[in-house]
């Protein structure tokens, strides 16, 4: 159990592993034995090289990939929810209020406008639709996202601005937990300013963040701890 003034987030004994059935059903493990905490406030980085797991875990704890083992303990207004167990309902109210997801990739419906999206998850956490717009204007403000293309449908952005358009959207529904997977790869370094100093304010509010960061400047400038996913790797894959 999560105590009401302890983590946001305990992981524990979590562990996974791919079936290949390509080839004969073999089993390909991932991690085993994860186990860590993220407290409100702080931002907790996975490390480690290329193929470890990190995606992996931060998939099992957003609920899109299956835990083989563990628990995943996520304090959602004021009781601990076990996402490895939870049923899609749980999960997605979960992910409404409580736990938000940012990643490299802008995944929204075609030809609906930027600032209608940004709002969307401020809507849906029950602010008014006044409310929820004055909140996307001031994301895509910080993002520097110009003025110009709020009202456009982002699918014909650069990268970048779709980025910085994902970022706003994944910040809009004001989560206490967020998991961000390469925030700022395509970002230039201004943007990536702008983007540490939203996280950092939302720290200071008291959120809290799991991420993957390769930029090594944007990680020292984050974390206060880096956990070692390599740590976790199975015994077979250790040896290789």
């Amino acid at each position: 159990m999560i105590p009401p003034a302890g983590p946001i987030l305990a992981v524990r004994g979590l562990a996974k592993s791919f079936t290949l059935h390509l080839h004969g059903g073999a089993q390909l493990p991932v991690v085993t034995g994860v186990s860590f905490e993220l407290f409100p406030g702080e931002c907790v980085v996975l490390g480690g090289p290329s193929g470890a797991g990190k995606s992996s875990i931060l998939k099992m704890i957003y609920g899109n990939y299956l835990a083989g083992a563990g628990e995943i303990l996520i304090r959602h207004e004021g009781a601990p929810v076990n996402i490895a167990a939870a049923d899609p309902q749980t999960i997605l109210a979960v992910r409404r209020r409580t736990m938000g997801y940012v990643s490299q990739f802008l995944r929204v419906i075609p030809r609906v406008p930027t600032l209608d999206l940004i709002a969307e998850p401020a809507l849906a956490v029950g602010l008014s639709r006044a409310e929820a717009m004055a909140r996307a204007t001031a994301l895509l403000t910080l993002v520097n996202l110009p003025e110009r293309l709020w009202h456009l449908p982002p699918s014909t952005f650069s990268g970048g601005e779709q980025q910085r358009v994902n970022i706003a959207r994944g910040f809009a529904g004001n989560h206490n937990f967020l998991i961000l997977d390469e925030p700022t790869a395509s970002l230039d370094a201004a943007n990536r300013d702008a983007v540490i100093s939203l996280i950092n304010a939302r720290k200071a509010d008291g959120a809290a963040f799991l991420g993957i960061f390769h930029d090594q400047d944007v990680r020292d400038r984050l974390a206060d701890r880096i956990i070692d996913v390599s740590t976790f790797a199975p015994a077979a894959k250790k040896a290789a």
